[in-house]
């Protein structure tokens, strides 16, 4: 086998034959900011064999303390993160099969993007695409590793439909996410551990070494210097996912096509299809103070000081506000109903 694995392949509980169905597995990893980053860059370098991974944003300077496949250059060429992940992971190793993937994960496309995954990562940065996550690996029947990290705190789980709770079994609601990185920070080592505590597990379960797997939930304050392990333990009576099999965040088809971007300043909207964003160039040009494209999105600043950002797929951020009136004004004005 190739000796880039060498090394990995000396270690017993992985070997050869570990090797081999690392090879012959697929994940895909949701969201490719800070955990996903890192998470990406094991599972490459570990020799997974198809890596898929799905984010809906680009690179943005602030990005650069902590989301370590980006630098200035990715930030200057407006690129989307799985774009410019994709470049960088393709240099590290050229036999891994990267599929890279910008769209907003929706219960839309949720079931596609998953599909043929023998593992999900999670390194998305809120609740609500968490539980669209869990409901829909529980649907399906693929393990799901949970992680999230915040100011100096971190937390991770593997979560396998038929053996463990679900993450419901934890969170009941969406709404019990709390603090994020964009409203108290984050330091970049807790990210790191989160997304290896994820990385380690994931390894475990694509080479069926079953046994050692870890059964609790593992949260930790790096900077307090406090850890805590909580068993998963069996799963809530009447859990809406892993128990009644009604999966709440799959039913959700009357969505807000507007959603704000917790602490961004940032709304986004859905719209209504695809866009050409050489036209939209010639459109919005008379009207906006400055404006970059390039072949993943349409960045135009506007004369009250919003940005609007528009990608192929049809979806716009309004940046500049949290207020989805404001959003949905500027929406209407430039780009229509």
């Amino acid at each position: 086998m190739d000796e880039r694995y060498s090394r990995q392949m000396l270690f017993a509980p992985i070997g050869e034959a570990g090797q081999r169905k690392l090879a012959s597995s697929a994940v895909c990893i949701v969201g490719m900011g800070a955990l996903g980053t890192v998470l990406a860059n094991h599972m490459v370098r570990a020799g997974v064999g198809l890596v898929r991974f799905v984010d809906r944003d680009y690179v943005e300077r602030s990005n650069l303390q902590r989301q370590m496949l980006y630098d200035e250059d990715d930030v200057l060429n407006g690129y989307p993160k799985a774009v410019a992940a994709e470049k960088k992971l393709r240099k590290i190793n050229s036999d891994v099969r990267l599929e890279a993937i910008v769209a907003d994960v929706t219960v839309h496309n949720i079931d596609s993007l998953l599909m043929d995954m023998d593992l999900v990562l999670d390194g998305t940065d809120n609740f609500q695409t968490r539980f669209l996550l869990n409901d829909a690996c529980f649907r399906m029947g693929i393990p799901f590793t949970y992680g999230g990290a915040v100011s100096s705190r971190g937390m991770s789980a593997i979560l396998v439909p038929g053996r463990t709770p679900c993450l419901r079994c934890f969170l009941q609601s969406a709404d019990a996410g709390g603090q994020t990185c964009d409203m108290i920070g984050v330091i970049s080592p807790v990210v790191d551990i989160v997304a290896s505590y994820q990385a380690v597990e994931a390894l475990k379960y694509l080479v069926d070494a079953n046994d050692n797997r870890r059964n609790s939930l593992v949260t930790f304050d790096v900077w307090n210097n406090r850890y805590y392990e909580m068993k998963l333990g069996e799963p809530t009576i009447n859990c809406p996912c892993c128990q009644l099999k009604e999966y709440p965040a799959l039913d959700k088809f009357d969505r807000d096509s507007a959603i704000s971007l917790c602490g961004r300043g940032t709304v986004q909207i859905a719209g209504s299809g695809p866009m050409d964003l050489e036209l939209w160039r010639h459109r919005l040009e008379p009207v906006c103070v400055k404006i970059m494209v390039n072949p993943y999105l349409l960045k135009a600043e506007l004369q009250g000081g919003e940005q609007l950002v528009l990608f192929p797929d049809g979806r716009v951020f309004v940046q500049g506000t949290d207020d989805l009136v404001r959003a949905k004004t500027l929406y209407a004005r430039y780009i229509g109903s």
